[in-house]
């Protein structure tokens, strides 16, 4: 099977920018840039026997901006690549006989939106199949409730009834179900392993730091045999804010939270305190001066500490010595958060907020989930997962639910649907990552 892939690979680097590398590296890469000589194996590629999946993949990376800061800016530029991209899809279309379309549909911006009545305008015609991959949430109750009638009626018109919607979560189906989408696929986000050394590394020095703290929570002391395994500071919660650096990702309201969680442990004399890092690239200089100032403040800068942007072993390695990853979003496109599935495969208690798909990734009545634009319920958060979450059972939801070859398997099957002709299932009612309770 032939596929169009229309989106962009980082850089800039995010959760849907990644999920498209993985993407296209999980299904054999891109085409364009095999061998394109006419000998028996180049056919049999071209015909997808030997590839992962059974997909060609023929990437045209619609890149419209290079920085964080640059997106959603409308320029001119950005308009001429935009038209570019799209020839370099429709001649893809005769140059290699691809007849299914893969898109990336907008979040609720106008530019973004924009952007999608070019692309459907001019490639759709060309395509037999198009299929829209769901990776932001919100679409729909952006256009009821946002735009003005003319441009829903235009969005209809271009986008509607495509032949697969593929969607993150239960949550996520309204947006395809508003432009009705002749199928929809439920298809979770799933990642590389990042911590394949789990179980005989990680594990037993998160249990001995779980098991000190609760020991020490009770008054009773350690022994120097305890004290070692578990790195020498179970005292100290380290605590990890690792997204982009933005308000609406939930910054101002983790460092807050960790302020006051740390001044309700000194009024009753615990004997752990917080430790705050904080990763990830600011997209707004008013909100980098304005983190800039809260660290100023006294006593705040011996308790967190900016690493900035971290990526690979260095990220990692964060992940592995942290104690608890707190991510209070309330970002209006957020869907299934990709921070999140990492922090599940490294075993970490996670505090986070009950904001569109984000419950589905949690059991029932999880204590990590709070209000959104409540620091004083993440405070309280993050005091009742100290004594009462070691965060193991989330690797056992990261190994069942979002591993890559589960998500890739996942992926081609609903694509394959489309180009067999399968009649459209019956929906699909979304299943939590773990039993209730």
């Amino acid at each position: 099977m032939k596929l169009l892939v229309f989106a962009h690979t980082p850089p800039p680097h995010h959760g849907q920018s990644y999920m498209v590398q993985i993407m296209l590296a999980g299904f054999g890469g891109d085409h364009r840039k095999a061998s394109t000589r006419p000998n028996e194996a180049s056919r049999d590629r071209v015909a997808g026997k030997d590839t992962p999946f059974g997909i060609d993949c023929f990437h045209v990376n619609a890149r419209l901006s290079q920085k964080l800061e640059d997106i959603g800016d409308f320029r001119i530029g950005k308009f001429m690549l935009l038209i570019g991209y799209c020839l370099q899809a429709i001649w893809c279309r005769f140059r290699y006989g691809v007849t299914n379309f893969y898109y990336i549909p907008a979040p609720g911006k106008r530019s973004a939106l924009y952007r999608d009545w070019v692309v459907m305008l001019l490639c759709r015609p060309f395509f037999k199949k198009v299929i829209l991959h769901w990776h932001a949430a919100g679409l729909a109750k952006w256009l009821e409730t946002v735009v003005q009638i003319r441009s829903r009626s235009i969005t209809y018109r271009l986008m509607k009834r495509v032949d697969l919607s593929i969607v993150l979560s239960g949550y996520n189906r309204a947006d395809a179900e508003k432009l009705f989408s002749q199928e929809i696929k439920i298809v979770s986000n799933g990642i590389p392993d990042p911590c394949p050394d789990f179980v005989g590394e990680v594990l037993p020095r998160r249990r001995a730091r779980f098991a000190a703290r609760c020991k020490l929570l009770s008054g009773q002391t350690l022994s120097p045999e305890e004290l070692r395994n578990a790195g020498g500071d179970p005292n100290i919660l380290r605590v990890l804010y690792l997204a982009h650096c933005t308000r609406e990702k939930g910054l101002f309201d983790c460092l807050t939270a960790v302020m006051l969680a740390n001044k309700k442990l000194k009024a009753s004399a615990s004997p752990i305190s917080l430790r705050l890092q904080v990763t990830g690239n600011f997209v707004n200089a008013l909100e980098r001066t304005e983190f800039n100032r809260m660290l100023a403040q006294p006593g705040t800068a011996d308790v967190v500490q900016y690493l900035g942007f971290v990526a690979g072993d260095q990220k990692n390695e964060l992940l592995r010595d942290s104690d608890l990853f707190c991510f209070p979003t309330y970002y209006q496109n957020e869907n299934q958060p990709v921070n999140l599935i990492e922090a599940m495969a490294f075993g970490l208690p996670i505090l986070t907020t009950r904001w569109r798909s984000i419950p589905e990734l949690f059991p029932a009545n999880y204590p990590g989930l709070v209000a959104s634009r409540a620091p004083e319920r993440v405070a309280d958060g993050l005091l009742a997962l100290i004594p009462s979450e070691s965060g193991e059972g989330f690797r056992d939801i990261f190994l069942r639910t979002f591993t890559l070859d589960h998500h890739l398997a996942c992926l081609a099957e609903a694509i394959h649907r489309v180009e067999r002709g399968d009649q459209t299932a019956p929906a699909q009612t979304p299943v939590r990552a773990m039993p209730a309770g």
